[in-house]
C-alpha cells in the first residue's frame, strides 16, 4: 500500500515509552510493520521519541504525562498545542493521504472541524467510551473522520452516533507474540502478577486481598501515577504533601499499600524489557481483577505470549482475548470467590496453548494487516 500516513501519537509520552505507556507501545509496535508494507509514516509525537519514521514533528521536547492529572486549567492546553502543530502540518502540505489519530477527543474534534481541509482520518478509540457521552453522542465526522475500536465489546458500548462512524475493531498486539510458540517456556514459579498502572479500575486492591486470603505471593508491577518506583514516590510525598491528592497515589496509600509487606505482596514499580518478561513469564498466572470494561488488554496479550494463564473478571475485552478453560479462566464480575477458585486451578492451563494463541492472533504483523484493511476502507469511504 503506497500511501503516506500521519500517525498522531500525542504529547504525553515518547514512542516507544520508557516503561508504562499503552497507546505509545501500540504505536511503537504498529509503525515498523506499516513501513515494512511500504507505508510512509510521519509521526506526530514528542522530541525524545526514538521510533524510526520517514519524518517526525513535535511541539514538546519531552512527554507531558506527568502533568496529566494537574488541575484542568493548567493541563487543558497541552493536547491542543500538539493538535495545532498537527493541523498546521496538514494545511501546509498535500502529500499526506491519511491521518491515523490516537489523541482522545481533542484529535477527532479538531480533525473533523477541518472538514475538507484535512485528509481522511482513522481515529483509534483506546479508552472507555462512556467517559465523553456528550461528545460521542453527537459526533459527526463529516464523511472524512472514521473510528475503530480495540475490541468488539468496546464498540458495543459506543453511542449510536459514534458507532455509525466505525469501520471495525483491531485487537492489540505485542512483539512478544512473534514466534511465541517456538520459544522455550520458562519454569513456572508460585507467584501471581498484576501488570499495569496501579489505579482503582485495575483492581490491585482486590488482587492484594485475594493474595492475603489464599496465602499466595503476589507481584504488583506498574507505576503509581507518574512515579515508576518507590524511591520516586516517597521523595515526591516528602517534598510536596499535595502529591497525595493524585487519585492514583491516594488509592495506593489507602487501599493497596497496607497489604504490601515486601514478602507476600511486593510492589516492583515499573518493569521493562527482560525484567518484565521474567516476572510475567514465570508467574503461575496473570491476574486481571478489573473493575471496569477494559477496552484493550495489552497486558493480557503479553501474558499469553509468555505462556502465562490469564485469570480475571469476565469484563470488557477479556472474553475476546481469553479462551476460558484453555488459555485462562474468567469469573463473573466482582465474584471474588469464583476468582479465587480459578486461581487455585491455574496449573490446569497449558502454557503452550497460551503461546500458540498469541502467535496466531496477537503478533504485530496480524495487527498491521488489519489496520491496512481499515486504511483502505477509510480511503474508500471518504471523498
Amino acid at each position: 500500500m503506497t500511501v503516506k500516513v500521519l500517525v498522531n501519537a500525542g504529547p504525553w509520552l515518547p514512542v516507544p515509552p520508557p516503561g508504562y505507556g499503552g497507546i505509545e507501545n501500540v504505536i511503537a509496535t504498529l509503525v515498523p510493520e506499516l513501513r515494512r508494507r511500504g507505508i510512509r509514516v510521519v509521526l506526530a509525537t514528542v522530541g525524545d521519541s526514538r521510533l524510526r519514521a520517514e519524518e517526525r514533528i513535535s511541539v514538546f521536547d519531552h512527554g507531558q504525562f506527568g502533568h496529566l492529572l494537574d488541575p484542568y486549567n493548567r493541563v487543558s492546553g497541552l493536547a491542543h498545542a500538539h493538535l495545532q502543530r498537527v493541523i498546521t502540518e496538514l494545511r501546509r502540505r498535500d502529500d499526506l493521504d491519511l491521518v491515523h489519530d490516537h489523541v482522545e477527543v481533542v484529535g477527532p474534534s479538531s480533525l473533523s472541524a477541518m472538514g475538507s481541509g484535512a485528509p481522511p482520518v482513522l481515529h483509534t478509540l483506546h479508552w472507555d467510551l462512556t467517559k465523553h457521552r456528550e461528545f460521542y453522542s453527537t459526533f459527526d465526522g463529516g464523511g472524512r473522520v472514521w473510528v475503530n475500536g480495540v475490541s468488539a465489546a468496546q464498540l458495543a458500548s459506543a453511542p449510536p452516533a459514534l458507532r455509525a462512524h466505525s469501520v471495525g475493531h483491531v485487537h492489540l498486539a505485542t512483539p512478544l507474540a512473534r514466534n511465541a510458540d517456538r520459544h522455550a517456556l520458562p519454569h513456572k514459579a508460585d507467584h501471581l502478577v498484576v501488570l499495569g498502572r496501579i489505579t482503582p479500575a485495575k483492581g490491585q486492591h482486590v488482587a492484594a486481598r485475594l493474595a492475603d486470603k489464599l496465602g499466595a505471593p503476589l507481584v504488583l508491577a506498574g507505576p503509581v501515577g507518574p512515579h515508576h518506583d518507590r524511591a520516586s514516590l516517597d521523595a515526591a510525598l516528602a517534598a510536596d504533601p499535595l502529591t497525595a491528592l493524585n487519585p492514583d497515589v491516594r488509592y495506593w496509600l489507602d487501599e493497596v499499600a497496607p497489604y504490601v509487606d515486601g514478602e507476600r505482596v511486593r510492589w516492583t514499580g515499573t518493569l521493562r524489557g527482560p525484567a518484565r518478561d521474567r516476572v510475567l513469564g514465570t508467574a503461575r498466572a496473570a491476574l486481571f481483577p478489573v473493575l471496569w470494561e477494559e477496552p484493550g488488554g495489552t497486558a493480557a496479550v503479553e501474558a499469553l505470549a509468555l505462556g502465562t494463564a490469564v485469570i480475571g473478571f469476565r469484563r470488557g475485552c477479556l472474553p475476546e482475548l481469553v479462551d476460558h478453560g484453555r488459555t485462562g479462566f474468567l469469573a463473573a464480575p466482582d465474584d471474588e470467590d469464583e476468582l479465587a477458585a480459578h486461581l487455585a486451578a491455574a496449573g490446569e492451563i497449558d502454557p503452550a496453548e497460551c503461546t500458540a494463541e498469541a502467535a496466531r492472533r496477537f503478533t504485530p504483523s496480524a495487527m498491521a494487516d488489519r489496520y491496512v484493511e481499515l486504511y483502505r476502507e477509510v480511503l474508500r469511504r471518504s471523498p
